[in-house]
């Protein structure tokens, strides 16, 4: 390819000429020395060799300015598409950014609103569960009165142990406080049970607002987060540039999730609350409730005690005054039996001279041992006197037997009065003042 060729190298540069200015271009070929007849000879050879002829020039100058003119029409295409295109930007990235911003607000608010609600709940949450803790420490001072109550019940049965004789018998009393061991035994079983679900659900009251917290936590920490972010503008110092901030992260979640997570916390929290509020009332019932049973089973035990102790001490007035006339019979017999003494002491001179006298009269001689009205009352008076003493020894036997049954009965009174006496002494002294400390119905309640 000559040198010609390689310079003409835009043939359809003139179609970039407005119509006016374009000319029909006609096509010219390079000059080749190299004829039979040419005028160039050997002297000019090397000044003519690969020269452009005029209208060659002419058209690489046609193809210059066609060049110029398309670029500076396309140049100025490309300032009025780019000044359109910087304002329609500048507008769209700014509304973008506004529209950021108030979406940015709304999740401020959103934020704002479901930490509020979790603030709300934890709250009632807190309340709720110092309420628990409150029944929680009754039921504890409940549980310590019911040892102090069932120490008091059992001493009362082992004293009553300690009754004598026919007194050692399974009476109203004792009933009575058996069943108030077995009712002590029952409500602590009961208070214990209640006692162990409170402490269960303090638990989970404090597993829920703990779980509140973290999340009440977690959206504090978003909302610091969002309020900078939304109060960053184009102004700020301290922005710049992150590429691979754009991007969805792997643990993201969506705002229906989002909102259904802290929802289901609340709800789980609102629950824990709830069955809370149902245990609280649950452990109030069961403390009023046990309370007032213990008390009528104390009253019932006490006026047990009292109507037994009314049989006790009229029982031993009875005695006491049967033990009073006994010992006035018994000071009556001694007399009696110190006079039948006498009495018969006194029959030994009478006798004495009546048998003296026969004897006597044995000594008479002969027909003077006669049977006379003397001797046969002699005789008479020996029987008689013989007779009396007789009858006044019976009589002496009779009564110094009763007197023997007079002491033993003495002893026996006296024995039961002592029984009566301490049977008494247990059920007012050890009992009875022991049972004033039983605790009151206030305290049973689990209050202090």
């Amino acid at each position: 390819m000559s040198a010609a060729e390689v310079l003409v190298s835009h043939p359809q540069v003139a179609r970039c000429l407005p119509e006016e200015e374009q000319q029909p271009c006609k096509p010219y070929c390079v000059v080749k020395n190299t004829g039979l007849h040419s005028s160039s000879g050997l002297a000019t050879a090397g000044f003519r060799t690969a020269k452009y002829i005029p209208e060659e020039w002419m058209q690489n100058n046609v193809s210059k300015l066609c060049r110029s003119l398309a670029d500076r029409d396309s140049a100025g295409n490309t300032r009025h598409e780019s000044s359109a295109l910087m304002v329609e930007r500048a507008k769209l990235t700014l509304g973008t950014q506004a529209n950021s911003t108030k979406k940015l607000g709304e999740r401020l608010q959103d934020i704002f609103f479901w930490k509020s609600e979790l603030q709300r709940e934890i709250e009632d949450l807190l309340a709720e569960t110092e309420l628990l803790l409150e029944r929680q420490r009754r039921l504890e001072v409940a549980l310590d009165a019911n040892e102090t109550a069932i120490f008091i019940s059992t001493d009362n049965l082992q004293n009553r142990d300690r009754r004598q004789g026919p007194d050692l018998v399974l009476d109203a009393v004792e009933g009575e406080l058996l069943k108030e061991v077995d009712l002590i035994q029952n409500v602590q079983g009961v208070l214990k049970r209640t006692l162990d679900q409170v402490v269960t659900q303090l638990r989970k009251n404090r597993d829920a607002k703990e779980l509140l917290e973290m999340d009440w936590s977690d959206k504090y920490e978003a909302y610091k987060i969002d309020v900078k972010a939304g109060g960053l503008n184009n102004q700020s110092t301290n922005i710049q540039f992150h590429p691979n901030s754009s991007k969805f992260e792997d643990n993201s979640s969506t705002p229906e999730s989002w909102a259904q997570a802290t929802h289901c916390n609340i709800y789980k929290a609102e629950q824990e609350r709830m069955n809370s509020i149902n245990l609280r009332s649950l452990a109030d019932n069961v403390l009023q409730e046990t309370s007032e049973d213990l008390r009528e089973q104390y009253d019932r035990v006490n006026a047990a005690f009292s109507k037994r102790l009314e049989e006790f001490f009229d029982a031993k007035a009875k005695l006491d005054h049967h033990l009073r006339k006994i010992l006035e019979q018994i000071s009556a017999q001694e007399r009696n039996i110190t006079n039948l003494k006498k009495a018969i002491k006194d029959k030994e001179a009478p006798l004495k001279v009546a048998q003296t006298r026969l004897y006597e009269r044995t000594y008479r001689p002969n027909v003077e041992l006669t049977r006379d009205p003397a001797q046969m009352n002699l005789v008479c008076e020996v029987g008689e006197i013989t007779e009396s003493i007789a009858l006044l020894q019976e009589k002496l036997k009779e009564a110094q037997l009763s007197l023997q049954n007079m002491e033993i009965t003495r002893m026996t009174l006296e024995q039961e009065i002592a029984i009566k006496a301490n049977s008494i002494f247990i059920d007012s002294e050890k009992c009875l003042k022991h049972r004033e400390r039983y605790p009151t119905v206030v305290r049973l309640a689990g209050y202090q």
